[in-house]
This record gives C-alpha cells, sequence and structure tokens, in this order.
C-alpha cells in the first residue's frame, strides 16, 4: 500500500517525449505497469482480465511507429484499462455480474476502437460494480485495503491511483467516474452527455463515457483522442477542444454550490474545503454562493432532490433489460440488485415523467447562471472513502456500500461538463474537488481545472 502523503502518480505525455530518443519505448513503459500491476494487484484488486501477450504486441507495434517517427497520436503506446461494461474484442466483458458470466462479444465498443485507433494498449479490463450500479465487486482503495475505491468504476480509479496504468476509462449515472476518481486520488472528466461515443451503451439517458487518469495531460489527451475518431453519441455533438490539454484559464468568479450532499460532510472534509476555497479569494477569485444571488439560490434548489431523480430516472431505464436477464437467469444477480430491480418496477410511468421534468427544470436553473460565472465549483464526494467489509449477514444490505454520489448527481443531470482535481487530503485519504460548466465547455472547464491545479495547492487536514 502507498501513502497518499508520498504519492507521486503515473504519467505518460512526459515518458512519450523519450520515445523519440530512444531512451524509452511503449514497451519498456508497459513491462513496468505489468511489475507494478503483479504487486499491487492481489491486495487492490481491480482487474478483471489482462491480455499482457497482446499489449505486448500492441507495445511493439507501436515502439516501431515511435522509432520511424510516425506515431498514430500522442496517446500511441498508453497502457489503457477499460472498465469491465464495455465490449472489448480480446477480453470477456462480464459487467461483474453472475448472469454474465463468460460473456465474450469478440467485438470493440467504439471508443475502445478510437483507443486502438489512436495506437493505445488496450492492457486490461477492470472491476465494475455489478452492472453498473451499487453491488461492489471486490476491488479495495489503492490507500487503504479497508475502504472502498467507490463505484461503479471501482477497478478503473484503484488502477490508476495504483499507477498500474496510467489512464483508464470509467462511465457515469449517476456518479460512478467522479466519486471513485475523487476516493483514489485520480484527475477524471465526466464529459457532457453523448460527449464520447458509447456505442453499444445506449441504455439510459444519462451514461456517459470518460477517463480517469494521473494528470490532466493525459486525462484531456485520451478523451480528444477518442472523440476524433468515434464522436458523440448519436444526435450529440461530441467532446470538441484542442488536440492537446487546453491552455489554463484563471477563472474571474465562481459559484460555489451546497448541493443536497453539504449537510452529510463531515467537520474536517468542510475545514479543508473552506481552505481550498480561501486559496482561491487569495488568488483574486470571486465566489458566489446561493445568498449572493437569487439563480444560484434557484439552481441549489433545482438540484436539492438530485440522487432520487437520477436514482428514479436510471432505474426505469435499466428495468426492462434487467428484468429480461433475470427472467433468464434466476439466481444471475445479487440480492442488492433485485431490491433495486423492485423498487424500479414499482414505479409508474408518470413518475419517470415527472423526475424528466426536474431534470430539465433544473438544466433550466443551469443554464440561468452561466452569465454569473466561468464555472461552478464543489465537493466531488462528501469526504473521504468510506470503509467498507462487506455486508453483514442476517443485517440488512448497506444502502451505499461505494459511497455517497450525491456530489456527483447535479453534473449526471444538468448534462454537464465536471473535472475533478485530488486538491485536498483528509485523515491521510484523497478528496476530490470538482469544476463543472456549462455543456459543451469540455475544454473550457478543463482550462481552469489547469489553471487550479498549477496555482493551488493541496490542502492536508
Amino acid at each position: 500500500m502507498t501513502s497518499y502523503a508520498d504519492y507521486k502518480p503515473l504519467t505518460f505525455h512526459d515518458a512519450a517525449r523519450r520515445f523519440t530518443d530512444g531512451n524509452d519505448s511503449p514497451r519498456a513503459y508497459l513491462e513496468r505497469c505489468l511489475e507494478t500491476i503483479s504487486v499491487r494487484e492481489p491486495v487492490v484488486k481491480a482487474l478483471t482480465a489482462i491480455n499482457d501477450a497482446g499489449a505486448r504486441a500492441a507495445a511493439d507495434a507501436s515502439a516501431a511507429r515511435w522509432k520511424a517517427g510516425k506515431p498514430r497520436s500522442p496517446i500511441d503506446g498508453m497502457p489503457i484499462a477499460i472498465k469491465d461494461l464495455l465490449e472489448t474484442k480480446d477480453m470477456p466483458t462480464e459487467m461483474g455480474c453472475a448472469a454474465m458470466k463468460g460473456n465474450f462479444p469478440k467485438r470493440d465498443n467504439a471508443g475502445v476502437w478510437a483507443l486502438r485507433q489512436a495506437g493505445a494498449v488496450i492492457l486490461a479490463k477492470t472491476v465494475t460494480a455489478e452492472l453498473g450500479g451499487s453491488h461492489p465487486g471486490p476491488t479495495t482503495n489503492p490507500f487503504d485495503p479497508k475502504r472502498t475505491p467507490g463505484g461503479s468504476s471501482s477497478g478503473s480509479a484503484a488502477a490508476v491511483g495504483a499507477n498500474m496504468v496510467p489512464a483508464a476509462i470509467g462511465t457515469q449515472v449517476g456518479g460512478s467516474i467522479i466519486r471513485p476518481a475523487a476516493y483514489c486520488g485520480n484527475v477524471a472528466l465526466k464529459p457532457t452527455q453523448g460527449g464520447i461515443n458509447r456505442g453499444e451503451r445506449l441504455a439510459t439517458s444519462q451514461s456517459t463515457h470518460g477517463p480517469h487518469a494521473g494528470c490532466l495531460e493525459d486525462m484531456w489527451q485520451v478523451a480528444i483522442e477518442q472523440a476524433k475518431r468515434c464522436g458523440g453519441d448519436r444526435g450529440s455533438l461530441g467532446l470538441m477542444g484542442p488536440d492537446t490539454l487546453p491552455a489554463a484559464v484563471k477563472p474571474d468568479r465562481l459559484i460555489v454550490l451546497e448541493t443536497e450532499g453539504w449537510s452529510d460532510v463531515d467537520g474536517a472534509t468542510k475545514e479543508g474545503f473552506a481552505k481550498v476555497l480561501r486559496q482561491l479569494e487569495a488568488a483574486g477569485v470571486a465566489l458566489i454562493r446561493r445568498k449572493d444571488h437569487p439563480f444560484v439560490e434557484a439552481l441549489e434548489r433545482a438540484i436539492a432532490n438530485g440522487r432520487a431523480v437520477c436514482n428514479g430516472i436510471t432505474s426505469w431505464e435499466n428495468r426492462w433489460y434487467q428484468r429480461g436477464m433475470l427472467d433468464a437467469a434466476p439466481d444471475g444477480l445479487s440480492e442488492r440488485a433485485k431490491a433495486a430491480l423492485a423498487r424500479a418496477e414499482a414505479m409508474t410511468p408518470d413518475q419517470y415523467r415527472a423526475n424528466l421534468l426536474a431534470r430539465q427544470q433544473a438544466q433550466l436553473a443551469h443554464t440561468a447562471v452561466a452569465s454569473l460565472a466561468d464555472a461552478a465549483i464543489t465537493l466531488a464526494c462528501p469526504g473521504p472513502a468510506p470503509l467498507w467489509s462487506g455486508d453483514l449477514p442476517g443485517q440488512p444490505l448497506a444502502p451505499r456500500p461505494t459511497g455517497d454520489f450525491v456530489f456527483n448527481a447535479p453534473s449526471s443531470m444538468l448534462f454537464a461538463p465536471v473535472v475533478t482535481l485530488p486538491l485536498m487530503s483528509v485523515g491521510g485519504m484523497p478528496v476530490g474537488v470538482q469544476l463543472m460548466g456549462q455543456q459543451h465547455e469540455d475544454a473550457r472547464v478543463t482550462g481552469l481545472a489547469r489553471w487550479t491545479r498549477e496555482n493551488l495547492k493541496r490542502v492536508a487536514v
């Protein structure tokens, strides 16, 4: 286990500069990743499959391209792990679910295909909570194995936090990219809804794909190389922006959002976040809170039931395929998943419509604050990753074993881009802070995040 105080993330963009002069190579980089996996994986348990032979062949091909001066992209040779909800032609896609055991479609998800086209080395599949829901897999937090890594992109966040790979792909419907990234010390991008083509993963209206990484340079590069090749979802504009990390942009004004999660935040995390905000003010950034403007208060009210809205919409949209799965394999879903399905099947169409209306009203409230500030800032999680040792026999199932997505629901229901940064350490564990922009401002919010990362010191409480 690595102490978070001593943690140095694994990065790729700086190593790639050495590929052209022969001081490093994609194969050597890959071998270092495999060595780290051999050391960390027995405890972290982030991976469901490793294609080391295929990865070595891909790394050797990449090395030849770099030697010839013809890399396909700046991520040519980058080892990347893929959340096991997304199809990969060379590894099974079992979705953390017993009913999907042995599922091997032997085709690539659109975003995975794009990564291969960019020369990336698809190394492994990462653990997901069952079907991308709340029932956890075996993965542990890379900084404390007694704690959850978050979910549902648990393996993706933990693999990056454990320096197994410089980047990994996650997915989010409610909070499944940003929360685990915040718990595991990653940077991560949850793009504007539809920003990266989901391929076969189109069941739910809020699902998005996005990268976890050790640094902003690698995060942005992975996302933009995908979008340049596979675009966004059908009918969506897709992720847009420069070919490399956007320039740093100093914010003039930021909206500080409490969200419905503020009352659940522990004192140490509130103290740490206050210190982050004081650094911003010392740098000349004006902060706008709910008491300062009626539009901010209206937005806070519109997202005040975000968890329930996200859960209602997603449960309704997932119920059809999950019912078919349960009928085909009665023992193939966990008790937690069965209970969630039962709640979904008790919903009425009007309840779904009411949640859609609440989401639409929240999006209008978010649009209304666009002229007030450059972005919004809030916590990416309610505090450090919770302790988790499993469900207790004879006791009710824990409602949120992978942590609370309360700070992530707003950006999901608003379809807004978010970047989370590991700006805080609370009790020796990472806690993320997120910047949220308006729809299609992915590049701008990444530029704001870059300035923030370059100008603020990490707070430890």
